[in-house]
């Protein structure tokens, strides 16, 4: 039985592709994409989940009355409904607090656009990450696939990638750069890593 995989996202879904691609060319033998939840009703990464049959859910913090602990549970519901077993945070701008991360451990991955420790924590998300990179004239950037907990950008590190800055580049040209170079080659690496590691775990209890 492979295991489940629900995707969280906020906006346009990149990564979810890459992990949607990666799937159909077989390089996650031990996972499948079965659960695709955001936070934005208007994310284009619903699009991509509706292109790929992939079931999803809108969960957002106004439709739970701004609760965090509401939110988290309505996640944690649909999560246990789906029988997911790992979670993939792809771009999902919510932090999500102990009470709710304490349940996953070692089941849920984050992608994040700079090589931790640099650029990394609070306040620290999409182009900021970028802008702080060339604002601190760094040569060498880059991705990191991390478990999650309570800490933002602060569990156990999983895989790296380092990126070149060029002259010139925008925060804009750096992160795509970083996307393509970096982003989307790890994220599928670590689904199948961890899928395999599930599954086994599956096996020997």
């Amino acid at each position: 039985m492979k295991t489940r995989i629900a995707v969280l996202v906020s906006g346009g879904g990149t990564n979810l592709q890459a992990l949607i691609d990666a799937e159909n060319a077989g390089k996650i033998p031990h996972g499948e994409i079965a659960l695709v939840i955001s936070n934005n009703p208007n994310a284009y990464a619903l699009e991509r989940a509706r292109q790929a049959g992939i079931p999803a859910a809108v969960i957002s913090r106004k439709e739970c009355g701004g609760d965090q602990q509401k939110f988290e549970q309505w996640i944690q519901m649909t999560l246990e409904r789906d029988g997911i077993d790992l979670i993939i945070l792809a771009g999902f701008m919510c932090i999500l607090t102990e009470k709710f991360t304490s349940k996953w451990p070692n089941r849920i991955l984050n992608i994040h656009p700079s090589l931790i420790p640099s650029f990394c924590g609070s306040g620290f998300y999409g182009l900021h990450v970028h802008e702080a990179a060339l604002e601190r004239g760094v040569k060498v950037t880059g991705a990191t696939v991390h478990f999650v907990n309570e800490i933002p950008d602060g569990g156990p590190i999983l895989l790296q990638k380092a990126v070149a800055v060029e002259q010139g580049d925008t925060p804009e040209t750096l992160q795509r750069r970083v996307m393509e170079q970096a982003e989307w080659i790890l994220l599928p690496q670590a689904a199948e890593m961890v899928s395999e590691m599930i599954e086994n775990q599956r096996k020997d209890s």
